[in-house]
């Protein structure tokens, strides 16, 4: 496992994310919608299982505790706001936003069938636009959705700004190792072997998912947009070889 601290002296300018294979929000909303009954089996055999601990290394990494508010953002089926409300109780609050309701209605089963700790709230809504005032939670993160965001400057500025000051924002993304074997075998798995899975469950989604992989930030990149949205000591750890990253940064004064 790797890691690096990052503060950037300056922020550079913008990226273009817009490669061709992307897709626009109705669409990456209507894809979502479509394959949320598989979502977390597809996750599983993709990851073998792993994916359930880096969403709990991502709630570990947001530092929140007994009495907290967080936020997960993109919260697919509500593994990560799960894992947020057990490190808030007793007394805290987890809210999961998403803008695919077919996603949320899993979310609420899996709350339900869960008995959280505290209560999960899940709410429809746009990371690009969240619908909550400047400085109501102690912390917030995405797992596996930033890749989604069609503006990310944007939708990491939302995160930073319903955080307070000194509260934590956590990023948890696939990410393109650069070295062989990894390098090597990510390339035949994401290229490969993913697409033909996604053949046989939504042709659709399973090419989406490596060109969208591949136009989202390397690690350094990712942090100098968070430093832009205003984060601040930023670090990012990389995991299963470098094909996990998790980056946090602090939300700095206003």
């Amino acid at each position: 496992m790797a890691n690096a601290d990052v503060a950037p002296a300056s922020a550079p300018g913008a990226v273009d994310r817009t490669p061709s294979g992307s897709l626009d929000e109705p669409q990456v909303r209507a894809m979502f919608d479509r394959i949320a009954g598989l979502y977390d089996g597809m996750n599983t055999v993709m990851t073998a299982g792993l994916h359930h601990h880096w969403r709990r290394r991502a709630a570990q990494l947001a530092a929140v505790s007994a009495g907290d508010r967080a936020l997960d953002v993109a919260t697919g089926t509500g593994d990560l706001a799960l894992a947020l409300a057990a490190r808030v109780a007793p007394g805290g609050e987890a809210i999961g936003v998403d803008f695919a309701e077919r996603m949320l209605d899993l979310a609420r089963a899996k709350a339900a069938d869960a008995h959280p700790a505290v209560p999960v709230r899940f709410e429809t809504g746009n990371a690009l636009a969240l619908a909550f005032g400047d400085d109501e939670f102690d912390a917030a993160t995405v797992g596996f959705g930033a890749r989604n965001f069609s503006d990310l400057d944007r939708g990491l500025a939302e995160m930073a700004r319903v955080v307070r000051p000194g509260g934590r924002v956590v990023v948890l993304e696939i990410t393109t190792p650069r070295r062989p074997p990894l390098s090597t075998f990510f390339e035949l798995w994401f290229d490969r072997a993913v697409p033909a899975l996604g053949r046989v469950v939504d042709s659709q989604a399973y090419s989406y998912l490596p060109s969208s992989v591949k136009r989202f930030p390397g690690p350094e990149e990712l942090a100098s947009v968070m430093w832009r949205c205003g984060l601040r000591e930023i670090r990012y750890v990389l995991t299963a070889g470098g094909i996990i990253a998790l980056h946090v940064g602090v939300v700095g004064p206003r």
